[in-house]
């Protein structure tokens, strides 16, 4: 699964690594074991390559396996210990406790000078200055200081010897090179940490940018566990990369003016991370409906009705593959482009011209079904066995049989609507009835009188 922040987090590193001609660095954190696997990675590259950020491109480098570093990792842990900026420390949880008097504190210092060499379940802390503060450069929050006094002497390797992550991030970085991190603001808190790391290895820290959490409706911070945060589960839907894109870039940041539906390659040139804003950035899906249907209706026809097959096959279509007619589609597919928000919708949009009769929806029919509908059916059947069969000509059946009973047009087609098409909401009704046929339309009107009971 990659969180639609991710997805954020590495648009904002590939524009600011394309506009300098520097590189964007993916690096698979797989040290454990047990969260990593193979079709992971590749999941994750394919989702990147979804919204454009390929492997093929002279900015992409990777990935690297942070797996593959561990020596180093150990080394600069021996390091650190070995230039008096870490300490061995046997305390358990259990003591810490009982001297603290409390489960809430961070470490109290207690092994700092008693000189323990490494051993088997002897963790490594790192020794945070007693005096001053850690001043972090963030190009979106400024300059935020933290007193080195509220910052613990944080464990750098277990007991085992292995280095946490919070080291074999900051080894990494440095081995790669890394000159600027963008990432969420959850991060922000081992900022200060991972840059006393940088510092008591000799290298110059990165510049840092951490980004705003993006909230759901309740401005709740995104989760898994209630919200839908899959780029993936966006993609299957029919939300298209573009669209995406689009709307992930404007998530936290504007380009100063109105116009926000734009290609990426125009996002790109226009972003810059000291302009995203602080405040939390809410993902409201229905704003991204409406890009996705912006996109949509731009798309070359052809490209429209490609976009749409993955729906026209099992398990989406509801159809038996054999009633499913391609030139019928290719008629269908302009009138269904204008009215798409997402791909997935097609379709609902079309399933009746390759059903045998038409689809079954209850509250459309009870909304059209009213009474007098009947009659109109009846009437409407009757002119459509001699009229001419087309749009315009249809349309004046229709326009006949409402004048006779009384009614507006839209009121005297909703029933022949449902009667062919299953739906109160669909594609233009007379359109949709020259490309089915007098032969089966009239067999769904029959049909339709018949349920009624006349």
């Amino acid at each position: 699964m990659f969180h639609v922040g991710g997805a954020r987090s590495a648009l904002y590193n590939w524009a600011v690594a394309r506009q300098s001609g520097g590189k964007f660095v993916l690096r698979i954190e797989d040290t454990d074991a047990a969260r990593n696997k193979p079709e992971w990675i590749d999941g994750i590259i394919s989702a990147l390559a979804s919204i454009g950020i390929s492997e093929a491109d002279p900015a992409f480098e990777g990935p690297f396996f942070q797996s593959h570093n561990a020596d180093r990792h150990r080394e600069a842990a021996l390091r650190l210990h070995r230039e008096g900026r870490a300490y061995y420390c046997d305390c358990t949880r259990e003591q810490l406790q009982e001297r603290t008097g409390s489960q809430q504190l961070g470490y109290d210092g207690f092994c700092r000078e008693r000189g323990l060499e490494q051993a088997e379940g002897r963790a490594l802390r790192f020794r945070t200055p007693d005096e001053g503060a850690t001043t972090v450069v963030d190009l979106i929050r400024g300059e935020p200081s933290f007193p080195n006094s509220a910052i613990e002497d944080f464990v750098v390797a277990r007991g085992d010897g292995s280095p946490v992550f919070l080291l074999a991030n900051v080894v990494d970085d440095i081995d790669e090179g890394i000159t600027e991190v963008i990432r969420g603001e959850e991060h922000l808190s081992n900022t200060p940490k991972q840059q006393l790391l940088w510092e008591a290895l000799g290298a110059t820290p990165p510049v840092w940018a951490h980004l705003p959490v993006i909230v759901n409706e309740k401005r709740q911070k995104l989760s898994k566990r209630r919200d839908k945060v899959a780029l993936e589960d966006y993609l299957s839907e029919g939300y298209l990369p573009g669209a995406m894109v689009n709307y992930l870039m404007l998530l936290g940041w504007g380009p100063g003016d109105d116009v926000e539906i734009r290609p990426y390659e125009e996002l790109e040139r226009m972003f810059r991370v000291e302009d995203v804003n602080t405040s939390p950035a809410f993902f409201d899906v229905k704003k991204l409906t409406a890009f996705n249907g912006e996109y949509i209706r731009a798309m070359p026809p052809e490209e429209f009705a490609e976009a749409c097959r993955p729906w026209l096959r099992e398990p989406y279509a509801t159809w038996r593959p054999e009633a499913y007619d391609e030139s019928v589609f290719a008629k269908l597919a302009p009138l269904a482009q204008t009215r798409l928000s997402v791909l997935g919708e097609i379709t609902r949009y079309v399933d009746w011209a390759f059903l045998d009769e038409a689809p079954e929806d209850e509250a459309s029919w009870a909304k059209a079904m009213k009474p007098g509908a009947g009659a109109i059916l009846k009437d409407t059947r009757e002119r459509c066995v001699t009229a001419d069969w087309d749009a315009d000509s249809l349309k004046a059946v229709l326009e006949e049989v409402a004048a006779a009973h009384g009614l507006k047009l839209g009121k005297a087609q909703a029933p022949v609507r449902v009667a062919v098409t299953g739906r109160t909401v669909g594609l233009p009704l007379f359109e949709s009835l020259e490309i089915l046929g007098r032969e089966r339309v009239l067999a769904r009107l029959d049909a339709a009188s018949a349920k009624l009971g006349e």
